[in-house]
């Protein structure tokens, strides 16, 4: 793999691959941990592919810097340098957010490797005697690769393979230089020797094929393969062959030999005589006879023991993820931890909701003092999904699975995520003053976020006209004066609620969204607007306005505003011992098809249920892990 780097575009994959291998990551001292960080960093700051913007050229591509080793590692290093305040760039850089403390000691040590691989890379050019590339790539094991129990019998080897190109050519007395591309062919077809050359007799399990006269007793001996169209096999017959073409008694021939090698296996077997092979057609199901060797060996058990085929013959699933290798009854079995976990979840798929288990039935321990303590927008969270913020923040569950997967190729157009939240900062900066040609293009180019070139000044331009005009909507409602804030900090109910309100106005407080209107946008405002008419402050309007791009929602002062909070705070108190059964897109849709619509109940809760359990074409609330499991 690294002599493969030479020529290469340094993926951000390959090079990250690289740094996993056993014996380099332990070279530069790092560990699991350590390798996890350094693969959130290199996703966050997008690197892709590339050096720098010279390298690109030199392909024969445009010189564009974003996306490359370059631009990630300027972003982290100045992030660990100076603040990252306000998105404030520095000549161009726009400092990442997230490495302080030790992390200065993890970075450092990635760096080094980037470093040594960069150089090796550089190493790998050009054209050299054999005995200047001995010193070149032992250099190269040296400086990469740590000798300890898991690597030193690999390390060696490859020395050896080198010390034996150099030998051969003293002896030869050539001297002529030579490209990398021979020393890797060369090694790689050592290494391919080495392999198939310890195999037999190497301790564990032994894979070898059948050859006459090599049968050695072992206690387990298995026949893979042993199907009727491909044992005893059939050798083709050359034109010139006369032997062939012309048969005599005492002829060598090969079903014989393959007959003799049957036996010699069989005897060889001290406890166990395995023998698989295809039984079933993969399209039809239809019974297929195995070898006609393993079908006499049926024959002769039967008739001499008594062993019919039911007692012998262990027929598999199609796939090795059936259910059936997990039970406890039954010949079949698997010590495969992902099969068993694709099984788990078929035979979950298969049941209904009723046929199940509750989870956490009897609950869990209350909270203790320390959750008592509670941020407002951690409140709206809760109320978001509390399913889920109970598996994740109390239990430590996390059922989302994390796209780990480094791409090595830079956006050409957007995602409906990456989309969302691009218009999402796009609001914000523009409410802020900032302008959308200008200071957002080379912001979002320094983080990599825009495709390249004119296409992501157009996609920027576009959603920036889309985003200005969201903000001019906003801006009728913020023509009082300057947003002004409160810091909150109020005792309910044994609770102490924390928190900041903001873009308060004249007319009241103003939350907004760039996206259509949901549920948990309503339940959000509302928790904020409880708090605000809870404050015992100099407030003068205590309205609450909720703008998103399709629709707009008020709410007017609430008398009793701290009951009402009291109230969701038991809930949260509950909802932290046992899963609370609130889903609030559903109960938006239901309060929305019955109070606003005029709908009867049934109605409604016809609706509700079709965005339940979804369909083809969209997913429905039930397919959300936490509920699932819940």
């Amino acid at each position: 793999s690294i002599l493969d780097l030479k020529g290469s575009r340094f993926g951000v994959s390959k090079v990250i691959s690289l740094m996993e291998y056993p014996g380099i990551k332990e070279r530069f001292g790092l560990s699991e941990g350590d390798v996890g960080k350094i693969r959130n960093w290199v996703k966050d700051v997008r690197i892709r592919w590339g050096r720098d913007e010279d390298e690109k050229t030199t392909l024969g591509l445009p010189g564009i810097n974003e996306n490359t080793w370059k631009a990630g590692i300027e972003r982290l290093l100045l992030g660990y340098a100076m603040p990252t305040e306000d998105s404030k760039m520095f000549s161009g850089i726009l400092p990442f957010d997230g490495i302080e403390g030790a992390d200065a000691q993890v970075l450092g040590k990635f760096l080094e490797f980037l470093e040594r691989i960069f150089i090796s890379a550089e190493s790998l050019e050009g054209l050299r005697t054999i005995n200047e590339w001995y010193s070149v790539l032992a250099g190269i094991l040296d400086a990469l690769f740590i000798s300890d129990d898991e690597t030193q019998r690999h390390v060696q080897f490859i020395r050896t393979v080198l010390c034996g190109m150099l030998n051969d050519s003293t002896m030869s007395g050539y001297d002529g230089k030579l490209g990398i591309e021979i020393f890797k062919y060369r090694i790689t077809k050592e290494l391919e020797h080495e392999s198939s050359a310890s195999g037999f007799m190497s301790g564990g399990v032994t894979f070898c094929s059948m050859l006459p006269m090599r049968s050695i007793p072992f206690k387990v001996i298995c026949l893979l393969g042993m199907n009727n169209d491909a044992f005893p096999g059939n050798p083709g017959s050359y034109g010139f062959d006369l032997i062939a073409n012309n048969p005599r008694p005492g002829d060598r021939s090969k079903k014989n030999d393959d007959k003799y090698i049957f036996l010699e296996a069989l005897i060889s077997a001290g406890k166990t005589f395995y023998v698989s092979y295809v039984g079933q057609s993969i399209q039809d199901n239809t019974p297929i006879p195995p070898s006609v060797l393993v079908s006499e060996l049926l024959d002769y058990v039967r008739e001499g023991f008594g062993f019919g085929p039911e007692q012998m013959i262990t027929r598999h699933k199609l796939q090795a993820f059936s259910p059936a290798y997990f039970k406890d009854s039954g010949k079949l079995s698997s010590y495969s931890a992902e099969n068993m976990l694709a099984a788990q979840s078929l035979s979950e798929s298969r049941y209904k909701s009723g046929d199940r288990a509750p989870f956490l039935a009897d609950g869990i321990i209350g909270p203790s003092d320390e959750w008592k303590r509670i941020e407002i927008e951690t409140l709206c969270g809760f109320f978001a999904n509390p399913a889920k913020y109970l598996l994740t923040k109390r239990l430590g569950i996390y059922l989302e699975e994390k796209d780990t997967v480094l791409s090595d190729r830079e956006d050409f157009d957007l995602n409906g995520l990456d989309r969302y939240l691009v218009n999402q900062d796009l609001v914000s900066d523009i409410k802020e003053g900032k302008p959308a040609g200008d200071y957002c293009l080379s912001a979002y180019k320094a983080e990599g976020r825009l495709p390249h070139g004119k296409a992501g000044e157009i996609m920027l331009n576009e959603s920036g006209i889309d985003a200005g005009i969201f903000v001019k909507k906003l801006d009728e409602y913020t023509k009082d004066g300057k947003p002004g804030f409160y810091n909150v900090d109020m005792t309910i109910n044994g609770f102490s609620l924390t928190g900041r309100l903001t873009n308060i106005y004249e007319s009241g407080m103003l939350s907004f969204r760039y996206a259509a209107m949901k549920g948990k946008d309503l339940l959000r405002a509302w928790i904020y607007h409880l708090v605000l008419c809870s404050l015992d402050s100099d407030i003068s309007t205590l309205n609450t306005l909720l703008v998103c791009t399709d629709k707009s929602a008020k709410f007017n002062p609430v008398e009793k505003s701290v009951d009402e909070l009291a109230a969701l705070l038991d809930l949260y108190r509950e909802g932290l011992s046992r899963p609370l059964r609130f889903f609030p897109d559903l109960s938006h849709e239901f309060a929305e098809q019955t109070h606003i619509l005029g709908k009867g109940k049934n109605d409604a809760v016809r609706i509700v249920e079709k965005k339940w359990y979804g369909s083809y074409y969209a997913r429905g609330v039930s397919k959300d892990p936490y509920y699932d499991l819940c």
